[in-house]
């Protein structure tokens, strides 16, 4: 594993990250202890390139050519007490309707059932943002009183004000929404990644070192 050659966050680094497992189902993840963050997010949104930028690895996540080709919930342990986890992609329509009942079952259990889940990072291409399959993430994180950050991705592929455009019509659809925030990013152009590890410190206590969610499940 190479690092790329850019600054590792202030608040905390990840230096030490490093692969845990995969899982195919609940049962067969790291235990539920600790304080989880995952990134999840439409088929070639972008997911992997992201947690590259973020972490500072430029091959810790798996980026594929193939969409729809993540099938398993992939755990990176920071530390003793925190994870990312890189769950699978959904929305690919040359999948099987099999494979997508899979995904939405495996998305669904993690997503509803992991108490130390602190919060999700959705990636949406900035192009292409709101698509159903987004909706109907949202809608159920918001059952779930799931926090959301969502990372409009690729905005270095298109000009600022339609970007910006992209921005405000994001925000205007979360406003019906609770605990879900925005902003703009691209991981070529590292574009927004210090409001990402603004969100990471916050989720992951990096300030005070201890803890792990309060979130209340349904």
């Amino acid at each position: 594993m190479t690092d790329l050659d850019f600054p590792t966050p202030r608040h905390f680094n990840f230096s030490r990250i490093e692969f845990l497992k995969s899982a195919p189902t609940l049962a067969q993840c790291p235990e539920d202890v600790g304080i989880e963050v995952a990134f999840v997010g439409r088929s070639n949104a972008g997911k992997s390139s992201a947690i590259n930028a973020i972490t500072g690895k430029d091959s810790l996540a798996r980026t594929s050519k193939t969409p729809g080709r993540t099938q398993l919930m992939n755990f990176f342990q920071i530390d003793e007490h925190r994870r990312l986890v890189d769950l699978p992609g959904y929305g690919y329509a040359k999948v099987p309707d099999r494979i997508h009942r899979q995904i939405e079952d495996l998305l669904g259990t993690y997503l509803g059932r992991r108490h130390c889940l602190q919060g999700v990072i959705l990636l949406m291409d900035v192009r292409h943002p709101l698509m159903p399959s987004d909706k109907q993430f949202l809608d159920f994180a918001h059952q779930c009183e799931l926090p959301v950050h969502i990372l409009l991705t690729k905005c270095d592929k298109i000009k600022r004000g339609a970007s910006q455009a992209s921005l405000l019509e994001t925000r205007r659809f979360l406003s019906a929404y609770s605990q879900i925030t925005v902003q703009t990013f691209s991981a070529l152009k590292r574009i927004g990644i210090e409001e990402v590890y603004q969100k990471l410190d916050e989720w992951f206590n990096f300030d005070d070192g201890e803890g792990a969610s309060n979130r209340n499940f349904k």
